[in-house]
């Protein structure tokens, strides 16, 4: 025990004799030294040490108190972000909808505008049909009433003479004559 008492000032005793020199006993001069290193540092350390563990506390829980304002806030956001992709989604929706509505009424009128078109088109054939055989027809007839006209016209004067013509005349005159008596 008197070792371990002496070792207790750093590897360094003094023997009886009075002289200077180092403990050879490594081991307990080794448990002597680190357990009153170790006192001291706890000593005098503790407040220290418990500060810094008081700091690193608080600013662990203040990182934990913001991420957790943080987190809220990402949750708020991310709320408000799924009720406007749920407006969006619903307003895409609807003007899908409306737009394929709209389109299927586009192509409805479309086709009945189509049709209107044909039929109007149908008729102007038929009116220019109609139209070009009346105008054929009005041209047959001019030219077979010219023809008639000219063959009458060739006959009459290749058999009129003027006695002929003059007795012609003169029936006529009489039918008009009956025919004026008649009438009064």
């Amino acid at each position: 025990m008197k070792n371990i008492t002496d070792s207790f000032l750093c590897f360094i005793y003094w023997p009886s004799a009075g002289s200077f020199g180092f403990d050879t006993d490594i081991l307990a001069t080794n448990l002597i030294n680190l357990s009153v290193v170790l006192g001291v540092l706890i000593f005098f350390g503790k407040g220290v040490l418990s500060d810094l563990l008081d700091n690193r506390k608080q600013r662990i829980l203040r990182t934990i108190r913001n991420s957790e304002e943080l987190r809220e806030a990402a949750v708020e956001q991310l709320e408000k972000a799924r009720a406007r992709l749920r407006k969006v989604e619903t307003e895409a929706d609807r003007f899908r909808v409306n737009g394929y509505s709209e389109i299927e009424r586009e192509k409805l009128n479309l086709i009945n505008s189509i049709y209107t078109t044909l039929e109007q088109f149908e008729n102007y054939k038929n009116e220019t049909i109609h139209f070009e055989q009346q105008r054929a027809i009005n041209q047959v007839q001019q030219k077979v009433l010219q023809q008639a006209l000219q063959g009458a016209l060739g006959t009459l004067n290749s058999c009129l003479n003027n006695e002929l013509h003059l007795r012609t005349i003169g029936a006529n005159i009489d039918m008009f004559g009956a025919m004026k008596e008649k009438n009064n």
